[in-house]
């Protein structure tokens, strides 16, 4: 009996013994974590939904939002499309009716604004190859490298297409740019959101929107006095953002040019050289 009792006494001192060693450091690990608490990670600021437009009467903010975030959102837009090179083919009627066909490549590579953008369109033509570069706000002509002047013509058709597309109304902020709802319209029975895309220069583009798909289904400007449109097709989703692959141009209601892309790829590396213009450039 007394070495039973004996017994006892040494487990229960035993266990008392790794009861006060067991929460030593329990207790000094709780008085650490008082002293240097965690601090919190900010949380990542999500980019604001567009608030729902009435389908009936949205507003015109309310479409173009719209407009993005089907596109591809104007976040993943600034990052996907930060860079990129396209290839195709346009085919353009001269005014006698004889089709010329050209084929592209485009490289572009965006700025810190849109007038800041760099754009780069070489052009092959049966009898001849040289290429127009959109440099700090001015258009220059390459031809085997030499810079020249481009016509006037040239200028016109690369800044028409920055300023008369979708690309004006996906970055309508940025532009500074007011965009105004003109009401809805069926046509063919498509439901429409027309919508009003005035820049701070005053050029003005009317955009047809599919109320349904909120893709631009074509739009329509004036310049030098004649009446333009220009058609959107075959929508594609490339890198999680959506291109039309086939865009048709008219001048009132004759056809003038068709363009087809073959292949896009957003990403890209390159170099502010294929970009240089040394001299001979024309303002737009």
């Amino acid at each position: 009996m007394e070495n039973n009792s004996v017994l006892r006494r040494f487990l229960v001192c035993a266990l008392a013994a790794l009861s006060v060693a067991g929460a030593r450091p329990a207790a000094v690990t709780g008085a650490r974590q008082r002293e240097a608490p965690k601090e919190e990670k900010p949380k990542k600021q999500e980019e604001p939904k567009p608030a729902k437009p009435d389908r009936n009467n949205p507003t015109g903010e309310q479409v173009a939002e719209t407009v993005i975030l089907v596109y591809g959102s104007r976040e993943g837009l600034q990052q996907i499309r930060r860079t990129g090179v396209e290839r195709g083919k346009i085919t353009r009627t001269a005014p006698d009716g004889r089709p010329e066909e050209i084929a592209y490549e485009r490289t572009f590579k965006r700025g810190e604004t849109f007038e800041k953008d760099k754009v780069r369109l070489d052009q092959r033509l049966p009898s001849l190859e040289y290429s127009l570069v959109f440099n700090d706000g001015r258009v220059t002509g390459l031809l085997r490298g030499t810079p020249f002047t481009p016509k006037q013509e040239d200028v016109s058709w690369i800044m028409t297409e920055r300023v008369h597309g979708i690309e004006a109304l996906l970055r309508y902020k940025e532009r500074g740019a007011a965009v105004k709802f003109n009401g809805k319209e069926s046509q063919k029975g498509l439901d429409l959101w027309v919508v009003e895309l005035t820049d701070k220069e005053g050029r003005s583009t009317r955009y047809y929107v599919s109320s349904k798909s909120a893709r631009v289904l074509w739009l329509e400007y004036e310049e030098a006095g004649a009446r333009y449109k220009r058609s959107f097709h075959n929508y594609r989703v490339v890198q999680g953002t959506l291109v039309p692959y086939r865009t048709v141009l008219y001048e009132g209601d004759r056809l003038v040019e068709e363009s087809q892309v073959l292949t896009v790829t957003y990403g890209v590396r390159m170099e502010d050289s294929i970009f240089a213009a040394q001299s001979a450039s024309a303002a737009p």
